[in-house]
């Protein structure tokens, strides 16, 4: 037995051996041609490497110092289903019930330029007062819809605001309640640190308003705002009744399209159910 195995392993050995040979003498016959270059060549394009940086989280971009920036979210409408009825029985022989609306859960903000939001110089304006101050702006009222917006302020005058299509914001600032002037003087500035504004007349100078039939202080505007200071027994409707001063920034002028902002049935309409 001992034998048979042994005379495997040399014939196993020989036919390895021979093959290793044959494999030699085949290399042996092949021709080798040299590849020639010239010193100009390359062997390949390489693109130049440039170094990245990545895009910051959204934890990153919505700060302003320690304050969440404002974003169009902010100005979602604030109407509830939850809210009670409200009767405005000014007219004794035409009583009316309103009920609120089911919020800015359950529809969109205006359309804008073919986009959801609000118009971009009031996301601006009050992150700008917020850097300022580095205290907190608190939107009392910003989008309402139609629905809400009756709800909201029952007075006649009120039913084209611009609130409805996404031109009108009320707020105050923490720890600014009393010193409203003081806000006001920061909204003008920052007509004035922004470049593009510096040459422009109708930007940078405010004018006051002199025919306020709702307000004691005479209202603010330059060609693109216009700014109301509502005091604490002045503009209380659903949305304000908070007992501190607040002001109210009104679009003038629409800075992408280059036209007067003006209510109109369509803007207030315009929008999206939400599910």
């Amino acid at each position: 037995m001992m034998y048979k195995s042994l005379f495997i392993i040399f014939v196993v050995f020989f036919i390895s051996c021979d093959s290793s040979i044959d494999k030699k003498n085949e290399l042996k016959k092949l021709k080798l041609e040299k590849i020639q270059r010239k010193a100009s060549s390359k062997y390949c394009d390489c693109n130049t490497f440039v170094k990245r940086s990545l895009n910051p989280y959204p934890f990153e971009t919505n700060k302003i110092g320690n304050l969440n920036k404002i974003t169009k979210e902010y100005f979602r409408c604030k109407g509830s289903s939850l809210n009670p009825e409200r009767v405005d029985d000014f007219d004794s022989d035409d009583i009316k019930v309103y009920l609120d609306c089911e919020g800015g859960s359950k529809h969109s903000l205006p359309l804008i330029n073919g986009k959801e939001g609000v118009y971009p110089v009031l996301l601006d304006v009050l992150n700008f007062i917020q850097r300022k101050t580095k205290k907190k702006v608190v939107i009392t009222s910003a989008h309402r819809c139609p629905k809400h917006n009756t709800y909201a302020d029952l007075k006649k005058e009120e039913r084209i605001s611009k609130h409805m299509i996404g031109a009108e914001v009320d707020f105050y600032v923490q720890g600014y309640e009393n010193r409203t002037l003081d806000i006001i003087e920061i909204i003008k500035d920052y007509y004035l640190e922004k470049p593009k504004y510096n040459k422009e007349k109708d930007f940078i100078e405010f004018v006051r308003y002199d025919k306020s039939k709702n307000t004691s202080t005479e209202p603010w505007y330059n060609k693109e705002i216009f700014i109301k200071l509502y005091n604490p027994h002045e503009g209380r409707d659903f949305d304000n009744r908070h007992p501190y001063p607040y002001i109210s920034i009104q679009v003038k002028w629409n800075r992408e399209k280059n036209e007067k902002v003006i209510y109109s049935w369509e803007k207030a309409n315009r929008g999206f159910l939400r599910y």
